[in-house]
């Protein structure tokens, strides 16, 4: 009975009593959604394209930020270093097109899983060679990001608002907002579902392979590196980054690997439910809960609805 209440009755009663500091976690859980939600969109595009789970997709995510933070390191300023940033994110797709998928159209989904994996490990060492292994502090205040926060008198309370949050937040919604627009209503978003579906197909009927393919992981490459900006914001840039990539599983998992209003929607579970997890119920566990959470809630819904809340269920008859 003790058990009960300290697991059901005791974070309620905490919730009530102290709704400002109920609302400051919601808040916190909300922006780490959002930006959790931003890497999953990586991963659902390229999924969308090529029908395969993109494993680069992190490592993208480190490079794209330590190619902003190192060109800046060598004297360029701080808007020239992240036009030349996307420049780079573009070439890397047109060299990943060129050189990755193009040989292996219409190859078995394991072979470009791997061809993914390749791709993550090379970009490890190459970034390796040319930044470094030691982290990197990223240039906020050059790229005139807000610092500083904002106190609100709520619920008797004060929540306090990082500016930074604000402004990754409002970022990130208007990029998933507008992805999923142009993803979902234009004439590429189409030719991409027909690639995802099949490539043979898509050929068939004038869909430019090269040209989807090239967009679609360029287009993750600014995802990529808006992402990279505002983690290594809340923390160091380096490698290590590529471990909060790692949360984008449960995202898609509970979202659906096809489905961009999955990813946000996914994100946002993921991420105050986390922050409610490790605020109210880690004590009990001796904290930690936070590391954690998001995969058994992922594997719940493996169990219940393995095409996540907004996949595609799909039925192979033989």
């Amino acid at each position: 009975m003790d058990l009960l209440h300290a697991v059901f009755v005791d974070p309620v009663a905490q919730m009530i009593s102290a709704p400002d500091l109920l609302a400051q976690t919601v808040w916190e859980g909300f922006v780490a959604g959002v930006l959790y939600a931003l890497i999953a969109l990586g991963f659902v595009l390229i999924y969308k394209a090529s029908g395969v789970f993109n494993f680069a997709q992190g490592i993208m995510m480190v490079f794209a930020a330590l190619t902003l933070v190192g060109l800046a390191e060598k004297g360029v300023p701080a808007w020239i270093a992240l036009g030349l940033t996307i420049a780079v994110m573009y070439g890397l797709a047109v060299g990943v097109e060129r050189l990755v998928l193009r040989p292996l159209v219409n190859q078995p989904d394991i072979i470009l899983l791997m061809a993914t994996l390749g791709v993550t490990y090379f970009l490890i060492g190459f970034g390796e060679l040319v930044f470094g292994g030691n982290p990197k502090s990223m240039i906020t205040k050059e790229l005139f990001l807000p610092s500083g926060a904002i106190n609100l008198a709520l619920f008797g309370g004060r929540v306090q608002l990082q500016k930074l949050d604000i402004a990754a937040a409002a970022i990130a919604i208007v990029m998933v907002a507008g992805l999923a627009v142009f993803f979902q209503k234009t004439r590429i978003g189409r030719a991409l579902r027909a690639v995802a579906d099949d490539h043979q197909a898509a050929l068939s009927v004038g869909v430019s392979l090269d040209q989807i393919w090239v967009i679609v992981w360029f287009t993750a490459g600014v995802v990529a590196l808006a992402t990279g900006i505002f983690w290594g914001a809340r923390s160091d840039v380096s490698f290590a980054l590529q471990v909060v990539s790692l949360k984008a599983l449960p995202v898609l998992i509970l979202g659906g690997l096809t489905s961009v209003p999955g990813a946000i929607v996914g994100g946002l579970i993921i991420g105050v439910g986390e922050k409610l997890g490790e605020f109210y119920w880690g004590p009990l566990l001796g904290g930690g809960i936070e590391s954690w959470l998001a995969y058994i809630i992922a594997l719940v819904f493996l169990l219940f609805r393995p095409q996540g809340l907004f996949g595609e269920k799909i039925i192979e008859r033989i």
